[in-house]
């Protein structure tokens, strides 16, 4: 029969197990947010190039000027 000494090792070794599991996830998880951020910011360049190329038109979202 495990003794009280035993459960609270067993206890302590589930909660390590589950704190380096939880560890792993947000490393994982920073890594992503910021490959995200920097696809973002790649992202938000190209549309900023791209709305200088674009000049005087009228932007796609605008109305004809007929209206």
């Amino acid at each position: 029969m495990m003794d009280r000494h035993d459960a609270i090792e067993e206890r302590l070794a589930h909660l390590i197990r589950a704190m380096e599991d939880l560890s792993d996830v947000v490393t994982t998880q920073g890594r992503e947010i910021d490959r995200l951020t920097r696809l973002v910011h790649l992202l938000c360049e190209r549309e900023a190039e791209r709305e200088e190329m674009v000049g005087d038109a009228p932007a796609a979202n605008a109305p004809p000027p007929h209206w």
